[in-house]
This record gives C-alpha cells, sequence and structure tokens, in this order.
C-alpha cells in the first residue's frame, strides 16, 4: 500500500463510507485484495487489466493503463468503479470564517510535515512562499540566467531572510534531462515536458545535496482559483462553466493528470514531493470559498493570499507569479532548441517532435 499522510484503517473507512476527503495526504495502492486511488489522484498508480499487476510507477510494467483517480478495482470487478467524488458544497457567505477555516486548514496540514531531509521548491510566489514561511527548511530555485522565477526567488528569500540556492540553466541541460523525463512519464506533449523539466531539475540538485523529499505549493492554483480562465468564466473559451467556482471545479478536475506527471518526474529525480495544500482539511476549505474569495478585481486566490497574512508579508501575500514552464524561461528556450533543430513553429506541434526525437 501506498500512502502519504494516511495509514491503512484511514482507507479502509474511506473505502466502507465513501468519504472522498477522510484527512489524508492522497492514498493509492492495494488494500484487502482491491485498488484504490484516492479521489484527487494525489499518487501516481498504474495496472495491467489482463493481468492484474500494478504499480506505482509505469515503467515497472509493460502496459501500464493509468489508475483512473477516486475508483476502487476489487477481484470480482471487470473494471475499476468509481467510489469517491469530489463533493460539491455550499459557498460560505461569511466571509471572514470562510478565510479563518482556510487558515486553520493550512496550519494543520503544514504543521503536521515532518521537516527531516525536506527543502522546499522555491519560486518565490504566494504558495511557496507560505511553505518557507512555515517551514523553515532550504529553498532551491531553477531556472535561466535572467528569468522571472530567479529573481523572483531571490527577493523573496531576501523578505523572508533565509538563504536560497539556485540551480542555473543551459541548454545542455536540457537535452540531458530530456530522455529520463520523458521515460518517466511515457509522455512527448510540449507543456507537460515543459512543465516537468523545471521539477526535474530542482529535485535532482535537491537529491545531490542530500535532501529526499521535496515541498510544493502544488494545487493552490486549482483550489483557490489561480488561473486566468477560472477569472473570465463564463467568457473563456478554454472552460464550459458559467461561474467562477464552476471553472475552478473544472480545473480540479485536471489534477490527477497534473499530479501523476508531477510526482513521477520529482522520483525519477530521486525525491519524494510532499504536497500540503493539497491535504484533504486545505480541499475541503477551498471548496466551501464563493466566487469572491477565489477572484476579485485585483487578484487571483483571494482568499488563500488573505488567509497567510500574518505568515508573509503583504508584498508576499499578494504577488503574483508567472507558472514554472514560462518564469523559468524553460518554454522559451525549448522552443529555441526545437528550431535549431529544424522544427519550425510552422509545423503542427513543433517541439514535441523535436523531444521525440530523443
Amino acid at each position: 500500500m501506498t500512502i502519504r499522510e494516511a495509514d491503512r484503517e484511514t482507507v479502509r473507512r474511506a473505502v466502507e463510507t465513501g468519504d472522498p476527503l477522510p484527512g489524508t495526504g492522497g492514498f493509492a495502492g492495494e488494500i484487502d485484495g482491491m485498488l484504490v486511488r484516492d479521489v484527487l489522484g494525489r499518487q501516481p498508480l498504474f495496472y495491467e487489466p489482463e493481468n492484474g499487476d500494478w504499480s506505482g510507477e509505469r515503467r515497472t510494467l509493460e502496459q501500464p493503463v493509468s489508475f483512473p483517480a477516486g475508483c476502487i478495482f476489487g477481484p470480482d470487478q471487470e473494471t475499476p468503479s468509481q467510489r469517491w467524488k469530489v463533493p460539491t458544497v455550499e459557498p460560505e457567505t461569511n466571509h471572514d470564517s470562510a478565510i479563518e477555516t482556510l487558515r486553520q486548514a493550512i496550519e494543520t496540514a503544514v504543521g503536521s510535515i515532518d521537516t527531516d531531509g525536506l527543502a522546499i521548491a522555491f519560486s518565490g510566489g504566494v504558495d511557496s512562499a507560505l511553505l518557507a514561511a512555515k517551514l523553515e527548511v532550504p529553498l532551491y530555485t531553477v531556472g535561466f540566467p535572467e528569468s522571472h522565477d530567479l529573481e523572483a526567488a531571490r527577493t523573496a528569500a531576501d523578505l523572508l531572510g533565509m538563504e536560497l540556492r539556485e540551480v542555473i540553466l543551459t541548454h545542455e541541460d536540457i537535452e540531458q534531462a530530456i530522455p529520463p523525463v520523458v521515460e518517466a512519464l511515457g509522455r512527448t506533449n510540449a507543456m507537460d515536458i515543459q512543465i516537468a523539466l523545471g521539477l526535474y531539475f530542482v529535485g535532482e540538485q535537491i537529491s545531490a545535496d542530500g535532501f529526499d523529499r521535496v515541498a510544493l505549493g502544488q494545487g493552490a492554483d486549482e483550489l483557490f482559483g489561480g488561473y486566468a480562465k477560472v477569472e473570465n468564466a463564463p467568457d473563456d473559451h478554454r472552460v464550459e462553466a458559467e461561474t467562477v467556482r464552476g471553472a475552478r471545479r473544472e480545473v480540479m478536475d485536471t489534477l490527477p493528470d497534473q499530479l501523476e506527471r508531477d510526482v513521477l518526474t520529482l522520483r525519477a529525480a530521486g525525491v519524494e514531493p510532499v504536497t500540503p495544500l493539497l491535504h484533504d482539511a486545505v480541499v475541503q476549505a477551498a471548496l466551501a470559498l464563493p466566487d469572491e474569495l477565489l477572484v476579485n478585481d485585483q487578484h487571483r486566490k483571494v482568499a488563500l493570499r488573505h488567509a497567510v497574512r500574518g505568515w508573509l508579508p503583504d508584498e508576499l501575500a499578494f504577488r503574483g507569479k508567472k507558472a514554472m514552464q514560462y518564469g523559468t524561461l524553460i518554454s522559451r528556450e525549448l522552443d529555441r532548441l526545437a528550431r535549431q533543430a529544424g522544427y519550425k513553429r510552422r509545423m503542427d506541434n513543433h517541439i514535441q517532435k523535436y523531444i521525440e526525437t530523443w
């Protein structure tokens, strides 16, 4: 049984009761003769339907199929069946109460983390700055020279009075990392590889420095309204929802696939991820947030920013951030490598075609 912040009895009760948020940080594996994977897919799980073999690593199976999140698969079943769904929660009308509930949930989730052997993947945004302020473990950032993330991480670390380890990237780094990342993920699409490369580089350095776990702010954008397409709902063509909360639910549905990518990448780099903002307590609090505590005229992730005041200076609590693949310049430089290799932008999926040559 693969468990993060869960024990077998908790998982067993969740199976029996159908409780989708039983107070864990995610789980996947075999229990009582059945395969299970939590509702958000925080732990990856793969299986081979023909012979029943399973693993948390796709590379150990000949024909791995990703096990769907929120499902169970027992010996008397032909296919996995849905056991858990993300609950529908009525929005909290008292804003102060909603923010305080979220603050307490974060305190619970972050406060329970063992800091032994732990470092933080630090971008300087509110998510990783929160972890830095609460956990007080070494900070690592990654990017090409002059990238936004390097500068943001430097200024944030200064504001927190903490030291920062920088992983400065080159084109050669990207070329060397593409094969192990593709092997770990079984994916070659440009977006996944761009994101995975940033995680791989920071995880590899953290592992080389003797740490075996890395804390990340994963899930914050999905839970708290960090995307432009959520902010712009219902006018953004990328979402079908008519409300901000509905659009937030749509992006939450992408978490299992994203987390599979992130966890496998970091394990390939030699570290195990720790994602406190995806703890069930935080998820439950996030689900109760009304539209106006997700986005407003000034900010996205409104409730989160207000919840962390007191832990962070306002300059960090209300700071904006670019997505990793853009903030690190990995997206730009991978595109440049593809074009230098003859894969021009006029070609469909030119970066993917370049990646597939490795």
